[in-house]
């Protein structure tokens, strides 16, 4: 009997260690299948679901700031070592105001850029919104267009190519790779998103806020075109101004 038991999770152990290469289409298909037996909801759907929700929550804010609801763009700047979500807006005269922080939850990784697939880094540059995921095992996501251009560009140059995907800003407090932002933070973020449309979304994440501070002294190291990278984002939160 132990013998046979000893066979059975030899063979499991095989295959576990054969699927590794193919972990990010199993999860795929593994939430395709839970969200399935839910039911799957729209993207209009959460709207009506949270939308008066979200407006209670920041119809105050936006009248204080003298934007209109809901914003024609957004603007979310993820800083990594101030755990720290701003939330920016701006309305028909297209001048960024400022709405609101969240806090970060909880992320993985270390200050420096996404390198590869499993890596457990949150990406660092400037990005775009891909789409939403209105079924979300971790309550509602917005996709982050990572590896956008840039990123496979430098990928390629540096002889890279897994560069890993499916980053996403979602509900919940746990992540690996992603920003979990807590499920009224990720109502607040996915219904704006999906008011604004996600053509006029601009996502910045970056290591530290450069408004305010330098890169720390105990950086961990890093490729020789993150400067570059960096300059390019204190030069977006330049024009932004301070919260």
């Amino acid at each position: 009997m132990k013998r046979h038991r000893y066979h059975w999770l030899l063979i499991m152990l095989a295959l576990c260690i054969c699927a590794i290469p193919f972990r990010t289409q199993l999860r795929r298909h593994v939430v395709a299948a839970i969200q399935t037996a839910k039911g799957k909801k729209t993207i209009a759907d959460r709207v009506v679901q949270f939308g008066d929700l979200v407006h209670e929550r920041l119809a105050a804010r936006f009248k204080r700031i003298g934007v209109a609801y809901p914003p024609a763009k957004l603007m979310l700047v993820g800083l990594k070592l101030e755990r720290t979500m701003q939330v920016w807006v701006c309305g028909a005269d297209a001048e960024w105001k400022h709405l609101k922080d969240y806090p970060i939850l909880a992320m993985s990784g270390t200050l420096g850029p996404k390198l590869q697939e499993g890596d457990m880094q949150v990406p660092e540059g400037i990005y775009g919104v891909e789409s939403l995921n209105p079924n979300s095992l971790y309550h509602l996501a917005l996709r982050v267009n990572y590896p956008n251009a840039e990123d496979r560009r430098r990928g390629s140059a540096d002889g890279r190519t897994e560069l890993g995907s499916d980053i996403m800003i979602h509900g919940k407090s746990c992540s690996v790779g992603c920003l979990a932002m807590g499920d009224k933070a990720a109502e607040d973020l996915f219904v704006l998103a999906a008011l604004a449309g996600v053509d006029n979304i601009t996502v910045i994440l970056t290591p530290v806020d450069f408004r305010v501070r330098e890169l720390p002294d105990n950086m961990p190291p890093v490729p020789a075109w993150t400067q570059q990278l960096y300059d390019s984002t204190r030069q977006a939160l330049n024009k932004l101004g301070k919260p």
